[in-house]
């Protein structure tokens, strides 16, 4: 433990001033993924039209992702009350939309901005190698000029090692957020076609 705190302080001392703020983004960047990855998960293999039917015989059973927590409670909606169906599935359903799209901003920008810090860290290093090559200084007391392209390549590899995993990561997370707003539309429409055509067999 103690040799992993020495390497971390010798990784920072190396990268420069950059260091702290790129550890801040990697620690928001995993946490803001995990949640999301905890939030994606889709534990259905049947398809919507078999789950609406299974819920429509059974809504008390337990729900094992947001598209079944969204379906089970549209159709204890529908079951209950199905007047102005369409609005009613919108209004429960924004929470769901809102539940998955939940820190999807934060890690895109995250992706962005972790380069660009890895890029001030090296304009920072270059400029003091410089420095130091300017005064013929090749040791100083932050290091000179193998101070300067040590900085600049440290900060350089940390950004893209936090950019690189995380756009990876955000990348498949957001096809499937996605693919359950998809799924989210199709189970209002179907739920609400249904009840339009239930209604006009009604009046017929």
């Amino acid at each position: 433990m103690h040799e992993f705190v020495l390497l971390i302080k010798d990784l920072f001392s190396a990268g420069g001033f950059v260091m702290p703020p790129l550890l801040l983004c990697a620690l928001l960047l995993w946490y803001g993924l995990g949640y999301r990855y905890w939030t994606l998960r889709t534990g259905h293999s049947e398809s919507i039209y078999d789950l609406l039917d299974s819920y429509g015989k059974n809504a008390k059973q337990n729900a094992n992702s947001i598209i079944e927590l969204a379906i089970r409670q549209a159709v204890v909606l529908n079951n209950r009350d199905p007047k102005k169906l369409r609005r009613r599935i919108d209004e429960l359903f924004y929470g769901s939309l809102r539940e998955i799209r939940k820190f999807s901003v934060t890690t895109k920008t995250i992706v962005v901005i972790s380069p660009l810090l890895g890029l001030l860290g090296t304009v920072a290093g270059m400029i003091e190698t410089f420095d130091s090559l300017g005064s013929m200084s090749l040791f100083t007391q932050s290091g000179g000029i193998a101070g300067g392209i040590s900085q600049a390549l440290v900060s350089t590899q940390t950004g893209l090692a936090v950019a690189i995993p995380g756009m990876l990561f955000h990348s498949m997370l957001h096809k499937k957020q996605l693919k359950i707003e998809r799924e989210l539309l199709q189970v209002k429409e179907l739920l609400c076609t249904r009840t339009y055509v239930s209604e006009q067999q009604l009046t017929d």
